[in-house]
């Protein structure tokens, strides 16, 4: 990507202390794409630099204290907080140290850029003059976007579309975003307000308004996934079946096994996220999906935040009350919502669940984002596609039954596919029980809140840079502390500068792997599971 894509100089500082907190608290990060070097900064007080403005009082003090070295307190208090002013310091794109910087720099661009390509592919492929002329323009919202991109344009609101969410974007925009940014808004609002315009792109034509520019690239990857596609569904087309004669603490030792084990095939399945690995090789995506005992066991160590026992407890209450409910918030379609249907049919299987509720975004979300169109796509693709034709016969027919049980889980109830609004806006989860209390309500009926991949995570935690050795239940806010908070897990892999929960020695660790491996916080080598217990024994009231 040429350097015609970043910004030529970046913005001024108005965080100034957030700015100097972030940098003693962040590590070094896999070096960042070169920008244009800085400009020289203006002077302060609209002077014009000379060591004496001429006609000012000049004032030697040299009996007052000297100046203290303040430091902000965080996390900041509740009062305080707001989409700008998350509880730590936000992340935001000319921050130089962060990923923010490279992915508004660059991965942005680059996203969009592959974006327009994949609607010029449709376009030639169209015949209808109408049909041609409106996806033409399309291409010119998509572009317009891609200069605003480049040049920092400030962040206008949403036209109304139809969709539910514009005045929510709106009032977000307006309240605490006015005059700011793609550079110098916090970057998980930056970030979701690109891809609310891409939609935006497409839902205020005639023709195009589902259109996916990612859906091509999501079945992709998915018919890329050969080996780990069938490794799995050629130990799961059956249902499962433990040994004859195992003592009841013998059966429940096997599930747990087995259950630790789906636990990590689901959160590593988080590994092909297309916004990141745009042009993977087969061979790549081959050992990024690798599901085979002993890969699994040695990526284990690289559990940093690790609550998998507590969650088999958790799972295991359930059953013992006659089985729950188990919600997962959706994040990569293809081969990670895959494994996670493969974990979901576990869950049914044994018992530890008797309804499992999907939710997904309602339009193309982040990439690789799961959308109803992708659910779709991908059960009736593995009962009736010929993705794989290099794939035997058995293992064809054993894609083709675990389709079917999946699509019958459907039929009756076990498995629910939802699409909220709230899932596509640029709040965070904190905001989750005061601007979508219907949402919420629906949650805290949930007995276990499973949250998918790193967009969720830093939603959960107001993506802000929080000490590593922050406690989970501390950094998720209201989704562990607000009447009605459901047990919430994270199940990410980390991929962007938030990291919370790693224990009391987490700072420390964290400290270690900044100095080992420059980048770690970005390379998905590293995961965590967390556990938050909530509160959802107590009482929902919204006033």
């Amino acid at each position: 990507m040429s350097n015609s894509y970043f910004p030529p100089t970046p913005p001024h500082d108005t965080d100034h202390v957030d700015h100097q907190l972030q940098d003693k608290m962040s590590g070094p990060q896999q070096p960042s794409p070169q920008l244009a070097p800085n400009a020289a900064a203006p002077p302060p007080n609209g002077t014009t630099g000379t060591k004496d403005a001429p006609g000012r009082m000049s004032l030697k003090l040299s009996h007052l204290p000297s100046r203290q070295n303040i430091k902000a307190v965080y996390p900041r208090s509740p009062s305080s907080i707001d989409p700008n002013n998350p509880p730590w310091p936000a992340y935001r794109g000319y921050h130089e140290y962060s990923f923010a910087y490279a992915t508004m720099g660059q991965r942005l661009p680059t996203i969009l850029g592959k974006a327009i390509e994949d609607v010029v592919v449709t376009l030639n492929q169209e015949y209808d003059e109408e049909r041609i002329v409106d996806l033409v323009h399309c291409i010119e919202r998509m572009e317009g976007l891609m200069k605003e991109l480049q040049e920092q344009a400030k962040l206008r609101p949403i036209i109304d579309d139809g969709e539910a969410d514009v005045a929510l974007w709106n009032k977000l925009i307006a309240k605490y975003f006015h005059g700011k940014t793609f550079m110098n808004a916090p970057w998980l609002f930056a970030e979701a307000y690109k891809y609310r315009r891409l939609q935006e792109c497409f839902s205020v034509s005639k023709y195009w308004k589902s259109y996916d520019v990612f859906f091509r690239q999501k079945c992709d990857t998915f018919s890329r996934s050969h080996d780990a596609v069938f490794e799995l569904s050629m130990r799961f087309a059956e249902p499962f079946k433990l040994k004859d004669g195992l003592s009841p603490a013998e059966k429940l030792e096997a599930e747990r096994l087995m259950f630790l084990e789906l636990t990590q095939i689901c959160l590593w399945g988080n590994s092909t996220d297309l916004s990141l690995l745009i042009n993977m090789t087969e061979e790549q995506i081959r050992s990024l999906q690798s599901t085979g005992g002993e890969n699994l066991a040695a990526t284990e160590k690289n559990i940093l935040g690790n609550h998998m026992q507590r969650l088999w407890e958790t799972v295991v209450s359930l059953r013992q009350n006659t089985g729950g409910r188990i919600d997962f918030v959706l994040d990569n379609a293809g081969f990670e919502l895959y494994c996670d249907c493969v974990y979901a049919d576990f869950l049914i299987q044994s018992g530890l669940a008797k309804e499992i509720r999907f939710h997904g975004k309602r339009y193309p979300w982040f990439v690789s984002d799961v959308t109803k169109k992708d659910w779709e796509w991908l059960l009736n693709s593995m009962v009736y596609g010929h993705l794989f034709p290099k794939a035997s016969d058995e293992e064809k027919e054993s894609l083709r039954r675990l389709g079917q049980r999946w699509k019958q889980y459907e039929k009756e109830g076990k498995w629910i596919y939802e699409q909220h609004p709230f899932w596509c806006t640029g709040f965070t989860f904190w905001e989750l029980h005061n601007e979508a209390p219907d949402l919420f309500l629906h949650l805290s009926r949930s007995d276990l809140v499973i949250f998918k991949g790193d967009l969720n995570h830093r939603k959960l935690t107001y993506d802000c840079a929080a000490p590593p050795s922050t406690e989970f239940e501390i950094a998720i806010g209201p989704m562990a502390s607000a009447a009605g908070a459901p047990r919430v897990c994270s199940l990410r892999t980390i991929k962007s500068d938030v990291v919370v929960g790693l224990g009391p020695e987490g700072d420390e660790l964290a400290e270690k792997l900044d100095k080992e491996e420059p980048g770690w916080k970005i390379s998905g080598k590293y995961a965590v599971v967390l556990l938050s217990e909530g509160r959802p024994g107590e009482r929902v009231v919204f006033t």
